[in-house]
Protein backbone atom coordinates (compact mmCIF):
# COMPACT_ATOMS: atom_id res chain seq x y z
CA UNK A 1 0.00 0.00 0.00
CA UNK A 2 1.52 3.74 -0.97
CA UNK A 3 1.28 6.55 0.35
CA UNK A 4 -1.39 8.32 2.05
CA UNK A 5 -0.72 10.85 -0.65
CA UNK A 6 -0.55 8.14 -3.38
CA UNK A 7 -4.06 6.61 -1.99
CA UNK A 8 -5.35 9.86 -1.81
CA UNK A 9 -4.66 10.47 -5.77
CA UNK A 10 -5.37 6.77 -6.32
CA UNK A 11 -8.96 7.32 -5.17
CA UNK A 12 -9.49 10.87 -6.29
CA UNK A 13 -9.14 8.77 -9.79
CA UNK A 14 -11.25 5.95 -9.02
CA UNK A 15 -14.04 8.70 -7.81
CA UNK A 16 -13.18 10.92 -11.57
CA UNK A 17 -13.60 7.94 -13.44
CA UNK A 18 -16.82 6.87 -11.70
CA UNK A 19 -18.25 10.12 -13.41
CA UNK A 20 -17.57 12.24 -10.08
CA UNK A 21 -15.86 15.38 -11.65
CA UNK A 22 -14.91 17.26 -9.82
CA UNK A 23 -14.51 14.61 -6.53
CA UNK A 24 -16.62 15.40 -3.34
CA UNK A 25 -13.23 16.10 -0.75
CA UNK A 26 -15.46 13.71 1.75
CA UNK A 27 -15.85 10.87 -0.53
CA UNK A 28 -11.80 11.01 -1.52
CA UNK A 29 -11.00 11.13 2.38
CA UNK A 30 -13.22 8.07 2.36
CA UNK A 31 -12.30 6.39 -0.23
CA UNK A 32 -8.90 6.90 0.53
CA UNK A 33 -9.00 5.50 4.14
CA UNK A 34 -8.00 8.74 5.42
CA UNK A 35 -9.60 11.42 7.75
CA UNK A 36 -10.85 14.55 5.59
CA UNK A 37 -7.91 16.35 7.87
CA UNK A 38 -5.64 14.13 6.32
CA UNK A 39 -6.50 14.48 3.26
CA UNK A 40 -6.63 18.47 3.59
CA UNK A 41 -3.26 18.16 5.19
CA UNK A 42 -2.21 16.72 1.40
CA UNK A 43 -4.62 18.35 -0.66
CA UNK A 44 -7.33 21.35 -1.07
CA UNK A 45 -9.87 20.93 -3.93
CA UNK A 46 -7.97 22.60 -6.71
CA UNK A 47 -4.02 21.36 -5.97
CA UNK A 48 -5.61 17.60 -5.87
CA UNK A 49 -7.11 18.50 -9.66
CA UNK A 50 -3.41 19.86 -10.28
CA UNK A 51 -1.80 16.72 -8.84
CA UNK A 52 -3.95 14.27 -10.77
CA UNK A 53 -3.78 15.99 -14.25
CA UNK A 54 0.12 16.29 -13.62
CA UNK A 55 0.36 12.90 -12.49
CA UNK A 56 -1.85 11.43 -15.87
CA UNK A 57 0.35 13.67 -17.94
CA UNK A 58 3.75 12.00 -16.46
CA UNK A 59 2.25 8.51 -17.44
CA UNK A 60 1.24 10.08 -20.68
CA UNK A 61 5.11 11.67 -21.14
CA UNK A 62 6.39 8.09 -20.01
CA UNK A 63 4.78 6.52 -22.66
CA UNK A 64 5.42 8.82 -25.58
CA UNK A 65 9.36 9.17 -24.26
CA UNK A 66 9.63 5.39 -24.77
CA UNK A 67 7.96 5.50 -28.29
CA UNK A 68 10.28 8.67 -29.27
CA UNK A 69 13.37 6.47 -28.53
CA UNK A 70 12.22 3.52 -30.86
CA UNK A 71 11.27 6.05 -33.48
CA UNK A 72 7.28 5.35 -33.08
CA UNK A 73 6.00 8.15 -31.15
CA UNK A 74 3.51 9.79 -33.82
CA UNK A 75 2.38 5.96 -33.95
CA UNK A 76 2.25 5.92 -30.54
CA UNK A 77 0.09 9.42 -30.64
CA UNK A 78 -2.33 8.03 -32.65
CA UNK A 79 -2.91 4.80 -30.72
CA UNK A 80 -2.77 6.68 -27.39
CA UNK A 81 -5.93 9.27 -28.66
CA UNK A 82 -8.17 6.27 -28.46
CA UNK A 83 -9.15 4.74 -25.27
CA UNK A 84 -8.24 0.85 -25.28
CA UNK A 85 -11.66 -1.64 -24.08
CA UNK A 86 -12.42 -0.22 -20.43
CA UNK A 87 -10.69 3.08 -20.68
CA UNK A 88 -13.24 4.71 -22.08
CA UNK A 89 -14.52 6.26 -18.55
CA UNK A 90 -10.84 7.41 -17.82
CA UNK A 91 -11.27 9.58 -21.32
CA UNK A 92 -14.54 10.81 -20.36
CA UNK A 93 -13.17 11.76 -16.60
CA UNK A 94 -10.44 13.84 -18.88
CA UNK A 95 -13.15 15.29 -20.73
CA UNK A 96 -14.94 16.69 -17.64
CA UNK A 97 -11.62 17.84 -16.19
CA UNK A 98 -11.03 19.73 -19.47
CA UNK A 99 -14.33 21.45 -19.03
CA UNK A 100 -13.84 22.75 -15.38
CA UNK A 101 -10.95 24.40 -16.98
CA UNK A 102 -12.66 26.21 -19.92
CA UNK A 103 -15.62 27.11 -17.48
CA UNK A 104 -12.69 28.56 -14.97
CA UNK A 105 -13.10 26.45 -12.16
CA UNK A 106 -9.54 25.20 -12.48
CA UNK A 107 -6.16 26.07 -14.20
CA UNK A 108 -4.39 23.20 -15.72
CA UNK A 109 -0.71 23.22 -14.31
CA UNK A 110 2.05 24.89 -16.33
CA UNK A 111 3.35 21.69 -17.25
CA UNK A 112 0.61 20.90 -19.73
CA UNK A 113 1.91 23.53 -21.81
CA UNK A 114 5.21 22.45 -21.49
CA UNK A 115 4.59 19.10 -22.22
CA UNK A 116 2.92 19.79 -25.41
CA UNK A 117 5.71 21.96 -26.50
CA UNK A 118 7.95 19.11 -25.88
CA UNK A 119 5.68 16.17 -27.88
CA UNK A 120 5.77 18.40 -30.83
CA UNK A 121 9.59 19.13 -31.00
CA UNK A 122 9.80 15.33 -30.24
CA UNK A 123 7.21 14.42 -33.15
CA UNK A 124 8.78 17.62 -35.16
CA UNK A 125 12.69 16.04 -34.75
CA UNK A 126 10.77 12.34 -35.38
CA UNK A 127 8.90 13.64 -38.80
CA UNK A 128 11.22 15.59 -39.79
CA UNK A 129 8.66 18.16 -40.31
CA UNK A 130 6.92 20.59 -38.14
CA UNK A 131 3.98 20.63 -39.96
CA UNK A 132 3.68 17.49 -40.29
CA UNK A 133 4.09 16.65 -36.75
CA UNK A 134 1.11 19.28 -36.24
CA UNK A 135 -1.29 17.16 -38.15
CA UNK A 136 -0.46 14.19 -36.16
CA UNK A 137 -1.21 15.85 -33.35
CA UNK A 138 -4.75 17.26 -34.79
CA UNK A 139 -5.36 13.94 -36.10
CA UNK A 140 -4.88 12.29 -32.86
CA UNK A 141 -7.39 14.99 -30.93
CA UNK A 142 -10.20 14.22 -33.26
CA UNK A 143 -9.04 10.68 -32.56
CA UNK A 144 -9.93 11.42 -29.40
CA UNK A 145 -12.96 13.87 -29.56
CA UNK A 146 -14.48 10.88 -31.81
CA UNK A 147 -13.79 8.71 -29.51
CA UNK A 148 -15.76 10.69 -27.07
CA UNK A 149 -18.94 11.33 -28.21
CA UNK A 150 -19.45 8.38 -30.36
CA UNK A 151 -18.14 4.71 -31.17
CA UNK A 152 -14.18 4.64 -30.76
CA UNK A 153 -12.32 4.36 -33.70
CA UNK A 154 -11.51 0.66 -33.72
CA UNK A 155 -7.70 -0.62 -33.39
CA UNK A 156 -8.01 -1.49 -37.08
CA UNK A 157 -9.17 1.70 -38.53
CA UNK A 158 -5.68 3.36 -36.49
CA UNK A 159 -3.84 0.87 -37.91
CA UNK A 160 -4.64 1.93 -41.52
CA UNK A 161 -4.59 5.18 -40.14
CA UNK A 162 -1.24 5.16 -39.77
CA UNK A 163 -0.45 3.17 -42.77
CA UNK A 164 -1.95 6.12 -44.65
CA UNK A 165 0.13 8.36 -43.21
CA UNK A 166 3.14 6.55 -43.46
CA UNK A 167 3.92 6.30 -39.82
CA UNK A 168 6.74 3.79 -38.55
CA UNK A 169 4.87 1.82 -36.01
Amino acid sequence: MGTARERILDAAEELITAGQVPPALDAVAAAAGVSKGGLLYHFDKRSLLQALVTRALHRFDERLTAAATQGTMAAAWLRLSVPAPGERAVYRAIMSMMRLTAGGEFDLPHEVGEAEQRWQRMLAAELGDPVRARLVRLVGDGLFMAALTGPPPTSAEVEHLLDHLGLPS
